[in-house]
């Protein structure tokens, strides 16, 4: 219970500084700005409900295997690694319009 308890505190710790937040990020710097405020909407909706379907899904993943339940939000945790290394764009020192540029290909 202790080990449990210790990794749900560090979860609760990390989640905000790391990838909790990137969402805000990404909407706030990736798209037009004529859809600026509709994709952010549509973007914290589905964290909301992405949230909600975790927490749902929690108990009855773990009823059917704990280590399996693991490594199953281990491998989405290491695709979301890999798909904001390949495809979300660096925004520092670049104008808005220069960042579409370089992400115009994806949307083609």
């Amino acid at each position: 219970p202790y080990f449990a308890l210790a990794g749900l505190l560090l979860y609760v710790v990390a989640y905000p500084a790391g990838v909790g937040g990137t969402w805000c990020v990404i909407n706030s710097e990736i798209y037009p700005i004529n859809i600026k405020g509709l994709a952010g909407s549509f973007g914290a909706v589905m964290v909301c409900v992405s949230s909600w379907a975790v927490s749902y899904a929690f108990n009855f993943l773990m009823g059917w295997s704990s280590s399996g339940t693991f490594f199953m939000f281990a491998g989405i945790c290491a695709f979301t690694l890999l798909f904001a290394a390949k495809l979300v764009p660096e925004t520092k020192g670049r104008t808005l319009e220069e960042v579409h540029k370089s992400i115009a290909h994806i949307w083609q």
